[in-house]
């Protein structure tokens, strides 16, 4: 077989591979949608109180904060497709747990607490293992498309998801919506096997100890200025926009005396936009730069935020709503795309995870200091006002740091990983 037939064939594989690894996730995300409807509302129901809502967010992100550098780094030690699978079926039992808790008799808040804290444990390494196999799937040129692609069936689970979820609460119960996300988890569990191509770069020289691959990775990251600046960035944001998933359930009820299929139809028509623009994301990135697209989209959604905050009417509220976690959407590609480009394959997992710790150190802290502020003024609408007025805020302060000119950052096509980490060094000195 001739040099080019064989790299056609490899090719064609990973492509196919893709579209394995992309069919188990809009799966699997089918019955995220459904958790991320149903874990608030089964809260809300059990509680009433904006706190709850507030800790249960706290004790998904927590995770991040206690093992996510360990981990990170351990993903880049392991067979990242035998991981994800295995973090599957933990996640299964998990979400699981939750149904069979219900018709024993013994469902809780802390239960919820307790599974909402296993499952994003596992989570950070299946994320991690996920955010590494992208690259050794696509093209480089088509990570930006792949990631929209993705994000795109994510989003688009999530129409089906909330809004069939909200016609089953006519005839089930709540806690029995979580069986879905359990059976979800096994389908991409069996996807995953069903792949071939090695989510791991080749084998490279590292240490013996894990602690020094994390700390490799956080001096790449604290060392790359774009990287530090995301990072810095994300973790403001964060403390800040937390308070408005976490609380939108209780948004609702107040603000527009909805029902629970109205909030259902509220998540899924905030995923149509999100499709919209996810699958455009493509197109506005060969026009825009990186620092543009990222930049320019946070301060719109600041705007949006405080518009949202203002709606006194259900329909008004659902367009800006979809408007807001539509161009949002895009946020989170570019800023993932991003990094992708940034760096080095062999250290994607470790440096993902880092890279997440940062960022989302700050959402437990914000989760709980929004529903104290809620609490304590008895004005959820004032508080997302506020929120929107700082996200507006937030891109102007970064425009000025390297960040505001991040394809400047970028490596060479031809460099290589060693290349590249040096030249995070030299550009951060």
């Amino acid at each position: 077989m001739s040099a080019k037939r064989e790299e056609a064939v490899s090719k064609s594989q990973i492509n196919w591979d893709f579209w394995k690894f992309f069919s188990g996730q809009t799966i699997s995300n089918f019955g995220t949608s459904i958790t991320a409807f149903a874990l608030p509302l089964l809260v809300f129901k059990l509680t009433g109180s904006p706190i709850n809502l507030a800790v249960t967010s706290a004790a998904t992100f927590l995770p991040y904060l206690l093992f996510g550098l360990v981990i990170g780094a351990w993903t880049d030690r392991t067979d990242r497709r035998r991981l994800m699978i295995a973090c599957d079926l933990v996640r299964a039992v998990a979400l699981g747990s939750i149904p069979v808790a219900y018709f024993a008799g013994v469902l809780s808040v802390y239960w919820i607490y307790t599974v909402a804290f296993v499952e994003s444990t596992v989570s950070i390494a299946f994320n991690a293992g996920q955010f590494a196999a992208i690259p050794s799937l696509v093209e480089g040129g088509d990570l930006v498309t792949a990631n929209g692609r993705i994000n795109a069936s994510f989003e688009a689970a999530q129409i089906s998801g909330p809004f069939l979820a909200g016609l089953a609460l006519l005839t089930v119960p709540l806690a029995t919506l979580f069986t879905v996300d359990a059976a979800s988890f096994i389908v991409s569990a069996v996807s995953l096997g069903l792949i071939r191509t090695s989510f791991n770069a080749p084998l490279q020289e590292r240490s013996t100890h894990i602690l020094r691959d994390v700390v490799e990775g956080l001096r790449y990251v604290l060392g790359h200025p774009v990287l530090r600046m995301i990072s810095a960035m994300m973790a403001i944001w964060n403390f800040f926009n937390t308070t408005t998933f976490t609380q939108v359930v209780l948004f609702a009820k107040l603000q527009w005396r909805a029902s629970d299929a109205q909030i259902g139809w509220l998540f899924s028509a905030g995923s149509v936009a999100a499709i919209l623009f996810s699958l455009s994301v493509g197109r506005f990135r060969r026009r825009l730069r990186f620092s543009q697209m990222i930049l320019g989209i946070l301060a719109v959604t600041g705007l949006l935020m405080m518009a949202f905050s203002q709606t006194r009417t259900y329909w008004v509220g659902v367009v800006v709503w979809s408007l807001w976690v539509g161009i949002g959407s895009m946020f989170d590609i570019n800023t993932m795309s991003l990094r992708q480009a940034i760096v080095p394959k062999e250290m994607l997992g470790r440096v993902m995870t880092i890279a997440g710790v940062l960022a989302w150190s700050a959402i437990p802290l914000g989760a709980l200091a929004g529903g104290f502020a809620i609490q304590a003024t008895h004005n959820v609408a004032l508080v997302y006002f506020v929120i929107g007025v700082v996200t507006l805020v937030i891109p102007i302060v970064f425009s000025f740091t390297p960040l505001g000119r991040a394809e400047d950052y970028l490596p060479s096509k031809g460099s290589s990983s060693a290349e590249a980490r040096e030249g995070s060094g030299s550009a951060s000195r």
